[in-house]
């Protein structure tokens, strides 16, 4: 057969209308069935073995999530290194230190409101939830201390964190003297009040920013009254290395803002712990009873003749039925004995200086008469005052203030501020006429508020069964 008539009888067949009919069949269901097959596989998954599948599936996903976690690593090295450590004591306000938002930290401000503390609390929303850090050893310079802000997430490169509530200190004055400390420590008593009672775990002290690490004894045991622990006064081991705190307060305007009612609450608590911490009575005292202590010094602004100044005292006193006198020296005494002695006095006679801050220990309504030097009504300023604040705001009477107008010789005028260096630790005399018809008096009067139960024995910092925190 030849090539010509083979592919005629192929031609003949394909043109065949049979023929044509099953080829359409067979790619119809071809067709068809390459469709069921794929709708089928779109259905269901591969069935691969479950640890190859997982394996396949992190593999994809990796290169994301390292991207991810590299991105977030470095925004939180770059937030790291971003945080700014600014000076404690801020130079620029050397002349005002103690205006407006003071020198110490002056790039913050402090919670504000009417009768109440003025405080700093770190994180908070004012900080936009941001700790404080401190960092610097220098105890003389605070331009060398620093504070900053930081992201907990974030603390600055080789920061520690201290966990718990750290009370951050400024004064202006001392933590040795009774006065000066108590008033740095009033605002924190103040803010726990108004916190559930909550307690500091440590103290930062500062001075001008400079770093102080204790207190004087009497404060120490105070603090240590109030809050039922002994105290802990943090120290900054390498000037290089921040500290950083979970929760901190921080008060540098002292008492200051705060009203005279809130202030009241705070002693009422301190007395109440502090007769609580040295195991005294917090019951009234016999209401037939009249305490009047002579609260002596030595050296500085003491009597010259003590025991004339005590034998008036003793007249006065052995005229009024009831009256009981004590002659004390403050540095002879433990903070107990202080205790116990304040509690059992109503008529507190004391020369100015640091031993008559023991008056907010003695129960509210009790009298204070106080005795100073030549020189001082002119020349000591509102120092001469803080006596009178204090009574005012523990709940006491200051019955008024004495004056010797006998004394040192000043070469210059009694107006010009260089006698007060003569005059600041002059010994006080005494005016038999005067001091006895005072005593007479305050003892009288205050006989009188007794017989009227005007005295107050109870408030509501203290009871029979314990003290409010």
């Amino acid at each position: 057969m030849t090539k010509r008539s083979v592919s005629r009888n192929l031609v003949t067949c394909l043109a065949s209308p049979k023929f044509s009919l099953n080829v359409l069949c067979l790619v119809v269901t071809v067709f068809v069935l390459l469709q069921i097959w794929s709708f089928h596989i779109t259905q269901q998954p591969i069935l691969l073995p479950p640890s190859l599948f997982t394996y396949l599936k992190e593999q994809q996903q990796e290169p994301e999530q390292i991207k991810s976690e590299n991105e977030t690593a470095y925004l939180v090295e770059k937030l790291r290194e971003s945080v700014t450590f600014l000076p404690l004591k801020d130079l620029r306000f050397s002349n005002k230190p103690l205006e407006g938002h003071t020198w110490f930290m002056s790039s913050l401000y402090d919670n504000q409101t009417k009768g109440e503390v003025q405080y700093q609390e770190f994180p908070s929303e004012s900080s936009k939830g941001r700790l404080l850090c401190l960092k610097g050893v220098d105890e003389h310079d605070g331009s060398w201390n620093y504070y900053a802000l930081a992201w907990p997430q974030a603390l600055p490169v080789n920061a520690s964190l201290q966990e718990g509530l750290t009370f951050v200190s400024y004064n202006h004055y001392d933590y040795g003297n009774m006065w000066h400390g108590l008033s740095a420590m009033v605002p924190f008593v103040a803010w726990s009040l108004r916190h559930q009672c909550e307690n500091p775990q440590r103290w930062v002290l500062y001075h001008w920013g400079e770093l102080r690490f204790k207190m004087g004894n009497w404060l120490n045991e105070i603090i240590t009254a109030t809050y039922g622990q002994n105290t802990e006064f943090l120290r900054f081991r390498d000037k290089n290395r921040p500290v950083c705190f979970e929760k901190a307060v921080v008060m540098r305007h002292n008492e200051g803002g705060m009203s005279r009612e809130r202030r009241m609450e705070v002693f009422d608590l301190i007395r109440c712990k502090a007769r609580h911490y040295c195991n005294i009575s917090l019951s009234e005292t016999s209401k037939s009873r009249i305490g009047m202590t002579l609260l002596m010094r030595t050296g500085p602004r003491s009597f010259k003749n003590e025991s004339a100044v005590i034998d008036i005292f003793k007249r006065e006193c052995k005229n009024v039925e009831g009256c009981e006198l004590k002659v004390s020296y403050s540095n002879n005494l433990t903070f107990c004995e202080q205790v116990e002695l304040m509690r059992m006095t109503d008529v507190l006679v004391s020369p100015h200086g640091a031993q008559l801050t023991n008056l907010v220990l003695m129960d509210r309504n009790s009298s204070v008469m106080e005795f100073l030097p030549k020189g001082w009504r002119k020349l000591a300023g509102v120092g001469q005052l803080v006596y009178q604040w204090g009574a005012r705001w523990s709940g006491m009477r200051h019955v008024g203030s004495w004056h010797d107008p006998d004394g040192e010789i000043c070469q210059f005028p009694d107006t010009d501020r260089r006698c007060m260096s003569v005059y600041k630790n002059g010994r006080i005399g005494y005016n038999e006429t005067y001091f006895g018809e005072w005593a007479k008096s305050v003892l009288g009067k205050f006989k009188e508020r007794k017989m009227a139960n005007v005295v107050g024995r109870k408030h509501s910092y203290g009871s029979l069964d314990g003290c409010w925190c």
